[in-house]
């Protein structure tokens, strides 16, 4: 989700601020679970599917579907980028040995209109905590490898969860936001003459690396990363 707090344009649809449930196999193992901060309004909160529509999630299903990790039942570049325009296509992906998931489950407002970030409380309270520690459960029941955060948020709250329901043998690894914000950070000096474009470019090498050194196994199928 992009760190922008208000939505002040005409019409704007109201924030559904529903619980988007992760988006898992419907069967084989599952072996690499990655993790953003929440659902973004315009996306997942539409959707229903993490990620999916959220401007943060297309380059991540643009890494995901060049590893044959999620497969889509359209071609989603056919239509915008936006949750339900997306669900109104009938563009929904399927993820294969690869589940994604939220630090925290619904997309935050507090009026249904603006959103905002998720609060550490809100985060790591204990119904947060409960519940992302039983997704980690299930998914280790299914052969959980690793788990891959993305940004800051969702490192520090799964680290929380680790530290309070260890998982021994599950490796962690974490890349920056895909927003502009966190591309910068990953720039020396917070990105001075860093080019968008090459950030993006680099983030999803980086990404695609981690993925595979937390447990993923690459298909051989042409095209692969």
């Amino acid at each position: 989700m992009n760190a922008v707090h208000t939505s002040n344009a005409p019409g704007a649809a109201r924030i559904l601020g529903t619980s988007v449930q992760p988006l898992v196999p419907l069967s084989g193992p599952v072996h690499v679970l990655l993790v953003g901060e929440a659902p973004g309004p315009r996306g997942a909160d539409k959707s229903g599917v993490p990620f999916f529509g959220d401007a943060a999630g297309r380059p991540l299903y643009d890494v995901l579907r060049r590893l044959h990790a999620v497969a889509l039942s359209g071609d989603a570049d056919a239509v915008d980028w936006d949750g339900a325009t997306l669900r109104a296509a009938g563009f929904m992906p399927t993820a294969h040995g690869i589940a994604l998931g939220n630090a925290y489950d619904r997309c935050p407002t507090d009026n249904g209109v603006n959103f905002r970030t998720p609060t550490r409380r809100e985060l790591e309270g204990a119904e947060n905590i409960a519940r992302l520690t039983g997704e980690l459960a299930a998914l280790a029941s299914r052969g959980l490898r690793g788990i891959v955060t993305m940004g800051r948020v969702a490192t520090r709250t799964m680290d929380v969860v680790l530290a309070s329901a260890p998982m021994h043998g599950i490796i962690r690894r974490s890349v920056a936001h895909p927003s502009a914000q966190g591309l910068l950070s990953m720039a020396p000096e917070r990105g001075r003459g860093a080019k968008m474009v090459e950030l993006q470019a680099e983030w999803r090498t980086r990404l695609a690396l981690a993925i595979v050194d937390a447990g993923f196994v690459v298909e051989s199928r042409g095209g692969a990363w």
